[in-house]
């Protein structure tokens, strides 16, 4: 595979609030430490390579709180079951 040539360098996706999760990464760009600190030697296609893993990241977490959610809102529904159940 050739690389194409790039005429722009591609831009660091730090949005200056760097907070590491459980996992290692930045809660905020998705990157890793060792993502975060290379990022000015990486090649264009190496950024490229760790801005579609960000985006992958960035959907699996909002996948996750997704769920997350689906399963609060159940438990809730099931408490306002039994609280109505009671009422008879």
């Amino acid at each position: 595979m050739i690389d194409q040539i790039e005429i722009f360098e591609l831009p660091s996706p730090c949005k200056r609030v760097c907070e590491t999760d459980q996992q290692g990464y930045c809660s905020t760009c998705f990157r890793s430490r060792d993502e975060r600190f290379g990022w000015l030697t990486f090649s264009n296609t190496q950024k490229q390579e760790v801005l579609r893993l960000c985006r992958q990241r960035s959907l699996r977490k909002r996948y996750y709180q997704y769920q997350q959610q689906l399963k609060q809102n159940a438990s809730i529904k099931l408490v306002d079951d039994k609280e109505q159940l009671d009422l008879f």
